[in-house]
C-alpha cells in the first residue's frame, strides 16, 4: 500500500474515476457530491444508486431517509452505537472552500457508512425490483438526482439592488396599507397581532364571528376569506399580509441566499419530500413565490439572465386534467382534448346543459373548480365554499359531471376498491404510494385516504413525466454541447438560461422534449416563451 501526497496527482485520479460512465457510483445524497467534485473541476458520472432515494422509493410517506435511519430500518443496524453524535450542520455551501484534515472518529464514521452503503445497496435494490420499481428508480429517479444537481450547480442570476429598491417600495405600500386599515377600523393597533386585531374586527366593528379558540378570535385567511363582503377593510388585511410575506421572506429572507462568489441563488431540489414523487424547492423556495398577487409576480424581475443571455420558459398545459383523461380513458374528455377545445367551457357546457358557445365566464370558472376538485377528491362542501353556492348545488354539479364523464366515474370507483384491496396505487411508471389511511377506524382518515388513491396517480404520473422531459431536455443539451443551462423546475414549468445564438435551435428542442416524452390518449401541449426577465415569461 502507498500514499499519493500530491494534490494534482490525486485529483487526476479521482477525475478519471468519477468521470467514467463504465465505473457505476453507489453513495448516499450523491447530488451532494456532485457539486463538490465539480466545484474541483470533476464531473460525477455513472449514477447508478442512492440510499435517500432508494429509501423514498420503497416507502414515500415516511419523512426521513438519512443513512442513520435507512440502516436501522433495513439492516437492523443501529449506528449511533458505533459513532459520537454530532451537531447538526447547515447544507452544503456551494464554492466555499472544503477540505480540512478528518481526524480518527470522522475517518470511521466514514469507513461504517461505506459498509452500510454497500449492504443497503444489496437489500434496497431488491426491495425495489419486487415492489416492481426497478425501471422508474433506474430511467426516472436516479437520472433525475443528476439533473437536479446540475440546476442547484447552476442556480439563477439575481439582480441584487433591484431586489433590494423592490423591498423599498413593498414598505412604502405596506405604509400605505397600513394608513388605509387605521382610517377603514377608526383606531390605530399592532396588525400583526391575532389578539388585537380580532378585538377591531369583531368586537369594535361588530363583524360576525366565524372561528373561537381558547385564545381568542381567530383571524386567519380561511375566516378573512368569509368576511371579504362584510367590510371593506378586509381586502385591505389580506393585502397587507401578502405584502408583509413578501418584504420577509421573499427580500430580507432571499438576500442571504445569494451567493457572494456567483451573485446567484443556488436552491436546493428535494426529490424524497413528496408523496407523490414532485420535486420540491429550498433555501429558498423558489417554486413558491406568488403569481397571482401582482406585487409577488413583480418579483421575478430581479431574477435575469447573465449579459448575452436570455430566459426560455416552457409550461406544460393543463398536464393533470390530460394525464386524467388519459388514466380514465374517458371519451368525453379524451376528445375534448384531442380537438384542442377548451376544456373547462367544454366541462361547463356538459354540466349546465348548454351549447359551448353560451357558456358564460362564471360558468367556465365553476366548471375549472368542479375539473381541478374531481381531480384533488373534493367534496361538495368544499366546491360550495370554493365557488360560493349551497352545498346541494355543488352537490349536483358534481352528480352532473360524473353523469357525462362517466369513464371517470368507473375508473374513481375502481381505483378505490383496487386501493383498498392492495393497500397501495401507483402512477403509470410504477410509482407507489402506500395508503394506510383506507384501513383507519376513523372516518375523516379514510376520506383523505380516498383522496390521495385518486389524486396521487394523476399527479404522480404528471411529476413523473417532466421529470422525464427534464432528464431529456439534460440529455440534449449535452448531445448538442449547447451552453444552455436548466435553471429551474416550478410545478408544471421548466425555466432555461439561453445563450442569444442558442435561442431559435433551443425553443425548438425543448417543446419537442416535452410534448414527445410519452405517448398518452391525448396530446401533451407545452407552451414556450422568451423573456429577458423571468417576470416576461408566460
Amino acid at each position: 500500500m502507498y500514499y499519493i501526497d500530491n494534490l494534482e496527482t490525486i485529483k487526476k485520479y479521482f477525475k478519471e474515476i468519477f468521470e467514467s460512465e463504465e465505473i457505476r457510483k453507489i453513495g448516499d445524497k450523491l447530488k451532494q457530491d456532485y457539486i463538490l467534485l465539480k466545484q474541483n473541476n470533476i464531473e460525477l458520472n455513472g449514477f447508478e444508486y442512492d440510499t435517500e432515494v432508494a429509501g423514498y422509493i420503497l416507502d414515500s410517506l415516511k419523512n426521513k431517509y438519512d443513512i442513520e435511519t435507512l440502516a436501522l430500518r433495513y439492516l437492523d443496524l443501529e449506528i449511533s452505537k458505533f459513532i459520537q453524535k454530532e451537531e447538526k450542520t447547515e447544507q452544503l455551501d456551494l464554492f466555499s472552500i472544503i477540505g480540512e484534515e478528518k481526524n480518527t472518529a470522522e475517518r470511521e464514521k466514514s469507513i461504517l457508512y461505506v459498509y452500510c452503503i454497500s449492504k443497503l445497496y444489496s437489500v434496497t435494490m431488491k426491495m425495489i425490483e419486487e415492489q416492481e420499481e426497478l425501471d422508474l428508480f433506474k430511467n426516472i429517479e436516479m437520472p433525475t438526482s443528476k439533473v437536479l444537481a446540475k440546476m442547484q450547480y447552476n442556480g439563477i442570476y439575481v439582480d441584487k439592488e433591484e431586489l433590494i429598491e423592490y423591498g423599498r417600495k413593498l414598505k412604502s405600500e405596506i405604509e400605505e396599507k397600513t394608513e388605509k386599515i387605521y382610517n377603514l377600523c377608526g383606531q390605530e393597533f399592532n396588525i400583526n397581532s391575532t389578539k388585537q386585531l380580532g378585538k377591531v374586527l369583531f368586537e369594535d366593528l361588530k363583524l360576525p364571528v366565524q372561528k373561537k379558540k381558547k385564545s381568542g378570535y381567530s383571524t386567519d385567511v380561511e375566516v378573512l376569506e368569509k368576511l371579504r363582503e362584510e367590510h371593506p377593510v378586509i381586502n385591505e388585511i389580506l393585502d397587507y399580509r401578502q405584502l408583509m410575506k413578501l418584504n420577509s421572506t421573499y427580500v430580507e429572507g432571499m438576500i442571504p441566499y445569494i451567493n457572494s462568489k456567483t451573485n446567484r441563488i443556488h436552491s436546493f431540489f428535494h426529490q424524497t419530500v413528496t408523496a407523490t414523487g414532485r420535486i420540491s424547492s429550498t433555501e429558498p423556495n423558489l417554486q413558491n413565490i406568488p403569481t397571482r398577487f401582482e406585487p409577488g409576480k413583480q418579483l421575478r424581475k430581479a431574477f435575469k439572465p447573465e449579459e448575452g443571455n436570455i430566459f426560455i420558459d416552457a409550461d406544460y398545459s393543463q398536464v393533470e386534467l390530460r394525464v386524467f383523461a388519459h388514466i380514465s380513458q374517458d371519451e368525453n374528455m379524451i376528445n375534448a382534448f384531442k380537438q384542442g377545445e377548451d376544456i373547462h367551457r367544454e366541462v361547463a357546457s356538459k354540466v349546465f346543459n348548454k351549447d359551448i358557445e353560451e357558456v358564460t365566464s362564471e360558468e367556465r370558472s365553476k366548471a375549472k373548480a368542479v375539473n381541478f376538485g374531481i381531480v384533488y377528491g373534493i367534496s361538495d362542501f368544499g366546491l360550495g365554499e370554493q365557488i360560493k353556492v349551497p352545498r346541494k348545488v355543488a352537490k349536483e354539479y358534481i352528480e352532473e359531471y360524473l353523469k357525462k364523464y362517466s369513464g371517470i366515474k368507473k375508473y374513481m370507483d375502481k381505483n378505490n376498491e383496487e386501493a383498498k384491496e392492495k393497500g397501495y396505487v401507483t402512477t403509470e411508471f410504477g410509482r407507489r404510494r402506500n395508503v394506510p389511511e383506507l384501513k383507519s377506524q376513523n372516518f375523516m382518515v379514510r376520506q383523505f385516504g380516498s383522496r390521495a388513491a385518486l389524486n396521487m396517480p394523476i399527479q404522480g404520473t404528471a411529476a413523473d413525466i417532466m421529470k422525464l422531459a427534464m432528464i431529456e431536455v439534460e440529455k440534449q443539451i449535452e448531445e448538442r454541447k449547447l451552453k444552455t443551462k436548466l435553471l429551474l423546475q416550478i410545478h408544471d414549468e421548466l425555466l432555461l438560461e439561453v445563450p442569444k445564438e442558442e435561442e431559435n435551435e433551443v425553443k425548438e428542442m425543448l417543446k419537442k422534449s416535452m410534448e414527445q416524452i410519452v405517448e398518452l390518449s391525448v396530446p401533451l401541449i407545452a407552451e414556450v416563451s422568451t423573456a429577458d426577465n423571468w417576470y416576461g415569461c408566460k
